[in-house]
């Protein structure tokens, strides 16, 4: 099994290959799903994006009004957006604390990468990080266990993620299921924290 430090070094080490290979925008799922979390803020409200990558999503949301507070575990994608003149903390979602109170946490494709004894743990930290009945937009793949190659993976079934969601004290409002390009089925959930 890799290990947390193997999947970051995965991604120093192909960051910029990544960065080549996506489209600057969200594929028109992705940006669903980032515009209703955008309509459950208050205008100019702050997102704790974890994860931020390349910065795509962020550039859209901030498109959309509003702010983007962008981290990630690996330098080589704070690198990327700090050559687009675009600020990025390093943050590394297992060790590190979030702050807050956030008025929406966005985790697009990043607990993928949380196996599956610490997933609990990480959605109880999202929810200690927002305000009450702050939203949170997350994404997983669709499947069963767990996989590692050069990183590891995490699969999740819709019922299995929602009670994760629902036992950190998440309602989910709304879920999507989607195969993007490379014929992946991704889960989107955008849960508000119940308290």
């Amino acid at each position: 099994m890799t290990t947390d430090h193997d999947t970051i070094d995965y991604y120093e080490r192909t960051a910029r290959q990544y960065a080549t290979e996506i489209s600057p925008t969200p594929p028109a799922p992705r940006a669903e799903a980032l515009r209703r979390l955008i309509a459950y803020l208050p205008s100019g409200a702050t997102v704790l994006e974890v994860g931020s990558g390349t910065g795509r999503d962020a550039d859209y949301v901030e498109a959309l009004g509003a702010r983007v507070r962008r981290t990630d575990a690996a330098v080589a994608f704070i690198e990327l957006q700090a050559e687009r003149g675009k600020h990025a903390e390093l943050l590394d979602l297992l060790t590190d604390e979030l702050g807050g109170p956030h008025s929406a946490v966005l985790a697009m494709c990043v607990l993928i990468h949380v196996d599956r004894a610490r997933t609990d743990a990480v959605l109880h930290k999202v929810a200690t990080a927002l305000r009450s009945h702050g939203a949170f937009l997350v994404s997983v793949r669709e499947g069963a266990g767990e996989h590692a190659d050069a990183c590891h993976m995490t699969y999740w079934r819709r019922d299995e993620f929602t009670a994760r969601l629902a036992n950190a004290g998440f309602r989910v409002d709304w879920d999507s299921r989607d195969i993007d390009s490379a014929d992946e089925t991704w889960l989107t959930f955008l849960a508000r924290r119940s308290q």
